[in-house]
């Protein structure tokens, strides 16, 4: 079995106004944040040397970007080898809810759990944020 949560890798949920959000979580809690919410920077503990990343976001309360569910949020989860895991779970009658998808910062794809909550699994690229945040690519 390959099944193997490493962490999580993003919350994400719905407000009335996300960038009045970003701005309060900014002033009152002291995150850094950009358009998409705030990052943040930790250590694997297998790997200390790694840095691996956590991406919080809130998003206008009528994205679709959670259906099918109908929650208010989204939980993302960094996975190690998504298509071994995914395979896992269609053969145990896990909801899939679309195809992988693979970006310059990793691979993606969606699942309902039991209550028709959405998640996110991840395979991160953390090496595009390192380089990014370090001013090596842009």
């Amino acid at each position: 079995m390959s099944k193997k949560v490493t962490g999580v890798g993003g919350i994400f949920f719905k407000c009335k106004s996300p960038a009045e959000m970003r701005a309060w979580y900014s002033q009152n809690l002291g995150l850094a944040t950009n358009e998409y919410g705030s990052l943040f920077e930790f250590r694997e503990v297998d790997n200390p040397d790694k840095k691996a990343y956590l991406q919080w976001s809130p998003m206008e309360e009528d994205t679709n970007y959670f259906e099918p569910s109908v929650k208010p949020f989204m939980v993302n989860f960094r996975v190690e080898n998504i298509e071994a895991l995914v395979e896992e779970l269609k053969q145990v009658g896990v909801t899939i809810c679309d195809e992988i998808e693979t970006y310059d910062y990793g691979k993606f794809v969606h699942i309902l759990d039991p209550e028709n909550n959405k998640i996110e699994l991840w395979e991160p690229v953390d090496e595009v944020f390192t380089q990014t945040n370090e001013g090596e690519t842009s």
